[in-house]
């Protein structure tokens, strides 16, 4: 028996460009309001539909909220399949995935907000399936990491899943900053500095000979 798709993938199917329209206006005025006080009317009027028409679409607030990763994830998932098998090593990938992850923030500072000041504050988002494709984006994190490792670019002690929380960390702590305090001025300016030092802790390096230090003291007379 086929899986069904959940309700609001179902009311969203009756028009997809208009369901998009809904979420920017969405994103656009949670981000500048906050979820609490922003209102369906404050939506409706941004989107220019009525509020009838969002709850067409999304059952409450609460659910068009948690919508709002949907699009963009797949969109930012979907490049970066395309372009990753054409990518040479996994040094270079995992480069080319710290600068896509700080691009898709610093191109969309609505979303970087309301995903950082907004969605990662509420319990209830984890239980989504939003979060569930967000978090299917830390895959690639892992599989880089992994062909790293057998490759021999990356040292084989290390956990990948551990590399990947630090990564995702260290992203997370530059656009809180950036979306509270507005800076740094450009996220994607910090790819290399980023990289370059988690790559001095996991690149694989010739294996040293030990160094044996012979002291010799003089006695005193």
């Amino acid at each position: 028996m086929a899986n069904k798709a959940p309700k609001s993938s179902q009311k969203n199917l009756k028009n997809p460009k208009k369901a998009a329209a809904i979420l920017k206006a969405a994103e656009h005025i949670f981000a500048r309001k906050g979820f609490q006080t922003a209102t369906i009317s404050d939506i409706a009027k941004k989107a220019k539909v009525s509020e009838a028409t969002i709850y067409e679409y999304f059952s409450s607030k609460e659910e068009l909220l948690f919508a709002i990763p949907g699009e963009i994830i797949q969109h930012y998932q979907e490049k970066n399949r395309e372009i990753l098998p054409y990518i040479h090593g996994a040094a270079n990938k995992l480069r080319f995935l710290i600068h896509r992850h700080l691009a898709l923030y610093e191109d969309n500072p609505d979303y970087a907000n309301v995903v950082m000041l907004i969605l990662k504050g509420n319990p209830n988002f984890l239980k989504t399936e939003a979060y569930r494709v967000v978090q299917s984006s830390a895959q690639n994190y892992i599989q880089v990491l992994e062909e790293g490792i057998e490759s021999n670019e990356f040292r084989p002690d290390m956990d990948p899943y551990v590399i990947r929380a630090m990564i995702w960390g260290s992203i997370e702590h530059l656009v809180t900053r950036k979306s509270l305090l507005g800076k740094p001025a450009s996220l994607t300016d910090l790819t290399e500095t980023l990289f370059n030092t988690l790559f001095i802790g996991i690149r694989a390096t010739p294996e040293q000979p030990p160094v044996h230090i012979n002291v010799h003291m003089s006695r005193s007379e």
